[in-house]
């Protein structure tokens, strides 16, 4: 009995020494720190870049026109397809001539038969001078065959002033393109009546809007304004319509990735909107194919500096605190310290950061959600352009 009791005594023993070595190792594995996380880390890139802006606007046409009758009349014949390309000087719209051409003969011949009066008034008046001399006509009668003359060739010149006025009307019946471009879509049928004239109440007929070149409108803020006008300022024409802002342009429809489209400024307006502290500015582009359509929307884009060395990063790199923006550099010891930073356009896919980083800083460009101000990482190297994605387009903010 006193054997056994031994031996349990033992076997406990054992057991409770091997408990007590489970529970120090599992403690001191507990307490030692994890390994630093991986991060991967860069240079910035250097690249030579533009500054630029981007702005939103319309298309407008250089030359708009409503095609409106001169004179009323029944609209005879339509000359056109609806959306068609026109040439300055093509028929559009004819109105029933026939009214207007008896007009122009009835004038003709009122013509004729002043002409005829005033030979009758020249003649009478020669025989009255002739008659005179022999005084054998008073002075009185003479004065009055020379009123009669004077009052025929007046006659016969508002005859000729009304049949001028005729032929016009005539005319005015076949309605002809006055600019070249695209019209839009007839607004009256044939055999209807056009109302024409000079009051508001003419009937519209057609409009024509011109396709190449083709105007871009935008606004632009104050600030950027009175950089632009800055940088201008030693150029020469800045006294022009461009208010020396005759740079370069770059345009992209809804549509389009890049900025392939090439223009120029062309206008500056004379104020700034008050209510909005914007300044209205035009560009011109070329339009050949007729795509750009007036009322189209799309984004222009302008250089706002010179090109200049600058430092690049991925946006992966960067980081948000409530308003502000920072990157994680990489000290000599591996500490993740934070850099905030002033951000520029995206060119070629990688970020500009105009102030805030040096050339010689290491930057995460993957992982900041692994690490913590002042925490110690495993970095691991690679270039910015490798841990840019291929598939970025160049943008702005």
């Amino acid at each position: 009995m006193l054997e056994r009791s031994a031996s349990y005594a033992a076997v406990l023993l054992a057991l409770s020494m091997g408990l007590s070595a489970c529970s120090e190792e599992k403690s001191a594995a507990q307490s030692a720190a994890p390994p630093p996380p991986q991060v991967t880390v860069a240079k910035p890139t250097k690249k030579v870049v533009a500054d630029y802006d981007e702005y939103v606007g319309r298309f407008v046409a250089v030359d708009s026109v409503e095609v409106r009758a001169r004179v009323s009349g029944y609209l005879e014949k339509i000359h056109f397809t609806d959306g068609q390309l026109v040439k300055v000087g093509d028929p559009l719209f004819t109105i029933d001539r026939r009214p207007f051409q008896a007009a122009l003969d009835q004038a003709n011949a009122s013509i004729a038969q002043a002409e005829a009066n005033v030979a009758f008034a020249q003649s009478d008046l020669q025989r009255g001078e002739s008659l005179v001399r022999g005084t054998t006509i008073t002075q009185q009668s003479l004065d009055q065959r020379l009123q009669a003359k004077r009052v025929a060739e007046a006659n016969l010149t508002a005859q000729q002033a009304a049949s001028r006025q005729m032929a016009l009307d005539l005319n005015f019946t076949e309605l002809s393109a006055p600019i070249a471009g695209r019209i839009g879509d007839r607004r009256v049928s044939v055999g209807n009546l056009v109302t024409g004239g000079t009051a508001g109440n003419t009937t519209l007929l057609a409009t024509i809007v011109s396709v190449d070149p083709i105007r871009f409108e935008f606004t632009m803020d104050e600030a950027s304004y009175l950089r632009y006008v800055k940088a201008a300022s030693s150029s020469k024409g800045a006294q022009g319509t461009d208010r020396g802002l005759g740079m370069s342009a770059q345009l992209k429809l809804i549509d389009e990735k890049d900025f392939a489209r090439e223009g120029k400024i062309d206008f500056v307006d004379n104020a700034i909107d008050q209510s909005s502290g914007t300044i209205r500015g035009r560009a011109e582009f070329k339009n050949p194919d007729g795509r750009l359509t007036p009322g189209m929307f799309g984004r222009i884009r302008l250089v706002a500096s010179e090109p200049a060395e600058a430092l690049l990063v991925p946006d992966t790199a960067i980081g948000t605190e409530q308003v502000r923006k920072f990157v994680y550099a990489i000290d000599g010891d591996n500490v993740a310290k934070p850099k905030y930073v002033t951000l520029g356009p995206v060119v070629d896919g990688l970020r500009v950061i105009t102030a805030g980083l040096s050339p010689d800083d290491t930057v995460v460009v993957n992982g900041l959600m692994r690490i913590r101000p002042g925490a110690k990482v495993t970095p691991q190297q690679e270039s910015a352009d490798a841990a840019n994605p291929k598939d970025q387009t160049v943008r702005t903010n």
